[in-house]
């Protein structure tokens, strides 16, 4: 392991790092922070372009002593590591409480077309998403689900913005994530590539329920998921081969987005695996 750096919080270092958390320069720089162990072990394994994505990391004296095989890690991948004081982590941090380590990255977004090059069976396209914490979540449960990528739409939340990347919990490293795509690109080049498009909304015609009786689910998909207040425009939802709602079986009046993306994208990981399609254990 190589030694540490002590920076000041005075340090331009620092001020470069705390710069990012501002989407103008993350933009500029292609550069954004991971915050905690979880997130910065993730991105020291990760590689862009043939790149290590991990380029700087700051770590509080307690943090480098807990997670020193994250920063033995850090150091052989090449990345600067700093010790830094208390100060310096909440100046960069964007959490109330910091967990003491904060790693700078390199973009990590692919093209759209390569994306579609690779035939995905499971996407999921965030349209009109505009809350950071929502985008990360989603982003962690097309992930836990298997799925080949997430789209981010031209008009939805900055990747990169902390929140959206804490929320993630690291998934944002794992799986291809093609970002600005307009909505009207991504529905027709998933298609293209053989790929059904389904709406998720509310108040859609078709149920959930009924296309995993009907096994219309097994192949290749895309979920598209919409605005968080007002759902998918009626234009977007024409585009898609169906607009699906998920069955409220109780009382709720509706579930929120990541809650209803984590339904679907398990309700078509578990239609892609088994055989023959999925049919529910009510049906006749």
């Amino acid at each position: 392991m190589g030694t540490p750096e002590l920076i000041s919080p005075r340090s331009p270092r620092v001020a470069a790092a705390k710069r990012l958390t501002r989407r103008s320069f993350r933009g500029k720089e292609r550069q954004f922070i991971a915050e905690g162990p979880q997130a910065v072990r993730e991105a020291v394994e990760h590689r862009s372009d043939g790149r290590a994505t991990l380029i700087e990391l700051f770590a509080t004296v307690e943090a480098a002593d807990r997670y020193a095989d994250i920063v033995d890690a850090a150091h052989s991948a090449g990345a600067r590591v700093h010790l830094a004081p208390d100060e310096v982590l909440a100046e960069v941090s964007q959490t109330v409480t910091p967990q003491g380590i904060v790693g700078v990255c390199r973009f990590l977004d692919s093209p759209f077309e390569e994306i579609l090059a690779a035939k995905p069976r499971l996407v999921a396209v965030l349209a009109h998403v505009r809350d950071p914490g929502n985008a990360g979540t989603v982003l962690r449960c097309a992930d836990a689900a298997g799925a080949d990528a997430v789209v981010l739409t031209d008009a939805s939340v900055d990747l990169y913005n902390p929140k959206s990347v804490r929320a993630s919990v690291g998934s944002i490293f794992h799986l291809p994530v093609a970002v600005g795509v307009p909505v009207e690109q991504a529905v027709s080049g998933l298609k293209a590539a053989g790929v059904r498009i389904l709406a998720a909304d509310g108040a859609g015609d078709d149920d959930l329920d009924d296309e995993l009786d009907a096994g219309t689910m097994g192949g290749p998909s895309a979920w598209v998921f919409g605005n968080e207040a007002w759902g998918l425009p009626a234009e977007t939802r024409a585009l898609a081969d169906a607009v699906v709602r998920v069955p409220i079986h109780g009382r709720a009046e509706s579930l929120n987005l990541a809650t209803a993306a984590a339904v679907c994208l398990y309700a078509s990981a578990r239609a892609q695996r088994a055989s023959g399609g999925c049919r529910s254990v009510t049906s006749n």
